[in-house]
Order: C-alpha cells, then sequence, then structure tokens
C-alpha cells in the first residue's frame, strides 16, 4: 500500500470515527427504551427525595371530563402551591431557575412569582408513537453537521430519544409528537406597557404528510409537516393566510412559505418567513423562529449541550387555559397573571446555541430549557449581540391526556429592554380547543390554494 493510500485510509478511519460520535443510538442503547428510560428517552426514577416522582405511564386518558367543545378538565384542581417563588426569596432558589427567571425578578420585582406546585410527569403518548421513538433511535442519522436527518422519513417522530449532542436535542423539540393533523383558534397579544392589547385571532392547521390525502409523496419526501395560519381578526389584517411546508434539511432545501395579502388578492413567496423574520403580526415582539419555542432550521447556530439539571418549570397549565377566564384576566403589564400559572420541578435537558462566525440573527447566543418527559421547550433565553440577556422566553406545557399529547396552553416571550411581551396560543374565549385528526388533503396546502382560503 503507498504512502498516499494509507494517509487516505487514515481520513477515512477518522471520518468514520466522527461519524459514530453523531450516529443512530446502538441495539444496546435502544433497548433501554421502555426499560430504565421511558419510551421517549427520559429517565424513568425519580430524583434521591422524592420531590420529582417516578414516571408511571403519565395521566390516564380518562383523567378529567373535556367538555364538549374539547377544553380539558383540570385533573389537579384541588391542589395547592407549595411555597411561592418572589423576588424576596429568589436567591434561595437560583440553582433550579434559569438567568432569565431571575432577570424576571429583577425586572418585576412587585409582580412577578413563581408559584411551585407538587410535581407531576403527566406526559405520555400511543404506544405507536414509541414505537416509531424506538425505530428513530435505531436509524435516524444527522446530515449536514446536524442541520437535518436522514433515515427519519417513516417514523417522523422524535429523532434522537438517546440524544448525543445539543442540536439532537432540539431536533427531538422539533419532531415532537404534535397528536397528528390538529386544527386551532388562537389569540394573541402584544399588550402595551399599561397592559392594553388588541387581539389577534388566528386559525392554525398543522398537517403531516403520512396523514394527508391527495398529496404527491415523491415531493412530500423531505417534508416535515405543513402549516397554514390564518387570520381572523382584526378586520385591517382579517384574510391574511401563511402558507409553510417545513422540511426535515431546510439547508438542503429551505423551508417554503407563501403569503396571501387579502388587500392586495394576491400570493407571494415568503423567504422572510425564517429565521429572524418579523413573526405575523407581532408587533416586532418576535421572530419566525420564535413560534413554537423554536422552530425552523438550527443551521446558523452552534449547540452545545450542557446536560442535564433541575429546574421549576411551567408545567400542567390547565388553570392557565381554563374557558372560564377572560384574556383580559390573563394578560397584564409587563408579564401574564402569575395567579394563574403553576410551576412544577422537573429535570430538562440544558442546551445554548452560539450564532456561527459569519451568520446573521438577531439573536448572538440562545439558552434552551427541555423538558426530559415530553420534549418541549419551558424556558428559552435570548441574548443579543452585545451578550446581554434581551428576551425570555417561557412555554406554558399543558398535556391533552385524552389524545395523549403534549402542548402549551400559552407561549409567552418577554422583552426585558421594551418592558413588553407577546403572549401567543390562548383559547379561552374561542368557540372550541384543538381539534385533532381532522382530514387534510394534499391540495390544500399549495400556493394555489391560499386564495380560497383567505376569503373574508
Amino acid at each position: 500500500m503507498t504512502k498516499r493510500s494509507i494517509l487516505q485510509c487514515g481520513v477515512l478511519a477518522l471520518s468514520l470515527i466522527a461519524a459514530n460520535v453523531m450516529a443512530a443510538a446502538t441495539q444496546e442503547e435502544a433497548v433501554q427504551l421502555g426499560t430504565n428510560l421511558t419510551p421517549l428517552g427520559a429517565e424513568k426514577v425519580g430524583n434521591a427525595d422524592g420531590s420529582i416522582p417516578a414516571w408511571t405511564g403519565g395521566l390516564p386518558t380518562n383523567a378529567a371530563v373535556v367538555d364538549s367543545n374539547g377544553f380539558l378538565g383540570n385533573p389537579y384542581a384541588n391542589e395547592q402551591p407549595l411555597f411561592t417563588i418572589t423576588a424576596a426569596n429568589a436567591e434561595q432558589y437560583k440553582d433550579k431557575l434559569s438567568p432569565g427567571q431571575m432577570a424576571m425578578f429583577k425586572r418585576y420585582a412587585s409582580t412577578y412569582k413563581i408559584p411551585v406546585y407538587p410535581s407531576h410527569r403527566s406526559a405520555a403518548a400511543p404506544q405507536a408513537i414509541y414505537d416509531a421513538a424506538k425505530q428513530s433511535a435505531l436509524h435516524t442519522q444527522p446530515v449536514d453537521g446536524g442541520n437535518g436527518l436522514s433515515n427519519f422519513a417513516e417514523s417522523h417522530y422524535y429523532a434522537f430519544p438517546i440524544p448525543k449532542d445539543g442540536v439532537q436535542v432540539l431536533w427531538n423539540h422539533i419532531t415532537r409528537y404534535r397528536g397528528g393533523n390538529a386544527r386551532r383558534l388562537v389569540v394573541q397579544a402584544t399588550p402595551q406597557t399599561n397592559g392594553s392589547f388588541t387581539p389577534v385571532q388566528f386559525e392554525d392547521e398543522v398537517a403531516f404528510p403520512a396523514d394527508m390525502n391527495q398529496l404527491d409523496k415523491e415531493k412530500a419526501a423531505n417534508v416535515l409537516l405543513y402549516f397554514k395560519q390564518r387570520v381572523l381578526a382584526p378586520s385591517r389584517l382579517a384574510g391574511n393566510v401563511l402558507l409553510v411546508h417545513e422540511t426535515i434539511d431546510q439547508v438542503k432545501e429551505p423551508r417554503l412559505a407563501w403569503l396571501y395579502n387579502a388587500g392586495q388578492r394576491r400570493v407571494r413567496r415568503a423567504p422572510q418567513v425564517a429565521y429572524d423574520g418579523p413573526g405575523t403580526a407581532a408587533d416586532g415582539m418576535r421572530t419566525s423562529d420564535n413560534f413554537d419555542m423554536f422552530s425552523g432550521a438550527p443551521d446558523r447556530y452552534d449547540w452545545k449541550l450542557v446536560g442535564k439539571k433541575e429546574m421549576y418549570i411551567p408545567y400542567n397549565s390547565y388553570k392557565l387555559e381554563s374557558p372560564a377566564l377572560k384574556y383580559k384576566d390573563i394578560i397584564q403589564p409587563g408579564h401574564l397573571n402569575q395567579d394563574l400559572t403553576r410551576y412544577e420541578l422537573h429535570r430538562v435537558w440544558e442546551v445554548v446555541a452560539t450564532l456561527k462566525p459569519g451568520e446573521r440573527h438577531i439573536y448572538a447566543k440562545r439558552h434552551y430549557f427541555i423538558d426530559e418527559d415530553s420534549w418541549q421547550i419551558a424556558y428559552a433565553d435570548h441574548y443579543d449581540g452585545r451578550g446581554q440577556l434581551w428576551r425570555v422566553g417561557e412555554g406554558h406545557a399543558s398535556y391533552h391526556y385524552q389524545r395523549q399529547v403534549s402542548s402549551y396552553a400559552v407561549e409567552t416571550l418577554y422583552d426585558l429592554i421594551a418592558g413588553r411581551y407577546i403572549a401567543l396560543g390562548m383559547k379561552n374565549e374561542e368557540k372550541h380547543g384543538i381539534e385533532f385528526g381532522f382530514a387534510a388533503n394534499g391540495v390544500d396546502y399549495t400556493p394555489a390554494a391560499l386564495r380560497n382560503a383567505g376569503i373574508r
């Protein structure tokens, strides 16, 4: 063998070693799913002092009464807070709070608080999703440095339930189970500093290729999901429609987006609906990739996995999404009405995203804390180019026990500098909760179909 051949073999061997660091789980690792790990990859056992219980399967499907409009009953309605964290005692608990929460106590010392309740590991999923997660563990591979996925199309859930690095943890949030095709009426508010706001009402739809009819499966091979958002109110925005084809590998094939402008009666490509492009009707209070706490391509950041820790995070937020509430009961100056919130002690994955040299984004660093049971982002701290903590995100988790789906009651993003915030996903005054399992046709998620969707 020539010296050059030996060198080439050495380079190949090194590349294979590097690839294996990022490779799918081994059979020995995957067998942990459902044994010492939950079927989705969390630690089954509780913590040492019992303040985090063991996972025993999550809430049963009949945990409480779901009303005729799909609003969830609160299975923990009789519980009271164990204690409340305020600005006066926050230092005592800071090892279990994010930097963003500590900043909120400083910014809103007299009003912001965290009521801490008993911890319940409510999250679960159908057996078919557990089976899919195990297939993902065995077969899904990262591509383009973790910016895309291969061997994933057949499972479509929880790409890396036994993650090896930070971007794989993020992918579990992106690819988590959402209950199949789902439709919801939701309200977004961007209150002024005095708490006044004009609600923006949306009809959102998400549909998955595996659950759709009249779809070209070949063209949809790299599509993770289809998303359509129609603005219903206020009247000046009503009729505008956003359509997104969210791809699995957004570097190879970037997210495709179109906007129908009801005033102009025109459909246009919308490349700005990505990264730090402005969020829909958000008054500049969030970026496109702030939606769902994080959505879109991860390629502009380096993702570092810090590890796991115990934190007080928003959880089982049934009170916050009660249909007995009005939006004015929830929205207050500076932040949500914290009397309606619920926080519990849970284990989270901690991931730090740092903007790559030469890339552009308004957030230079992003700090995420992701619930181990649901893989949903619980907290997101965003830093500007000067390294200053700028925006603090909270995902108030809710578990739809009747469908075995984890979701958000509301997502918030607090601007510490402006003293304003955005709250997205409120359903309290709408005519129904989330509709799961609706029939979706591929022909309804094309640019040509947007004009009809936007008729006022």
